[in-house]
């Protein structure tokens, strides 16, 4: 139970963080007065097949690098077990 404790207290800190980087991103954007340019992407796994995409060249290749980096944490941890 106290493993179903920590995940749920990870989801609502992980969203309250993300709620208090908008209200930031927002209040400055307001102080500054000024254009500012978003950019995003992401990544869609089917299998071991990753689809990149984004709004710039550079966003897509960092995405790229993250879901790597990421897949290989995730092949890490689950693989920790089965060494022991």
């Amino acid at each position: 139970m106290e493993l179903l404790t920590a995940a749920l207290l990870l989801i609502i800190v992980g969203v309250f963080l993300m709620a208090l980087s908008m209200l930031i991103t927002a209040l400055k954007r307001e102080e500054e007065g000024g254009e500012s340019k978003t950019e995003a992407g992401g990544v869609v796994l089917i299998g071991p097949v990753p689809i990149v995409f984004g709004t710039s060249q550079r966003i897509a290749q960092l995405t790229l690098i993250l879901a790597i980096l990421l897949t290989a944490l995730a092949l890490l941890l689950f693989t920790l077990p089965l060494l022991r």
